[in-house]
């Protein structure tokens, strides 16, 4: 069986530190998606998401213990990608494509002037365990 989630390469490109996972999640495309791309989503595993506008250059603000961080969703083509850029976060980015076994690989980059991991690993234990648990 396949780790459900891999870390990848740790990055350093100049002042930015580039982080990649490789998720495998057990449920269609279809079903990730609202995980990952919606406010009820999003909140169920990561942040509350508000306000949350599901389209490029839509506003988004997540809901972390130490404050909100402001931003703008970047990158949007649905069921496929969905990027935002944050304050005091960066740049994180999931790429979703069908898996081989009706699951779905979401390939995962955060770019960020930190250094220091956000805890992202236990952060996908959620989102894992939200997304098998779901009725998305």
């Amino acid at each position: 069986m396949t780790n459900p989630i891999e870390e990848g390469t740790a990055e350093h490109r100049g002042d930015r530190h580039i982080r990649h996972y490789l998720l495998h999640l057990p449920r269609p495309v279809e079903e990730v998606w609202p995980a990952l791309a919606s406010s009820a989503g999003l909140r169920g595993w990561l942040a509350a998401a508000e306000p949350f506008e599901p389209r490029l250059g839509g506003a988004v603000g997540l809901r972390l213990p130490e404050g909100t961080a402001w931003g703008r969703i970047t990158a949007w083509d649905v069921e496929r990608v969905a990027e935002y850029t944050v304050e005091g976060r960066d740049r994180i980015r999931f790429h979703l494509e069908p898996g081989h076994t009706k699951g779905t690989t979401v390939r995962f980059t955060h770019e960020s002037k930190d250094a220091r991991d956000p805890g992202w690993r236990d952060r996908f234990e959620h989102l894992l365990a939200y997304v098998e648990a779901s009725t998305l």
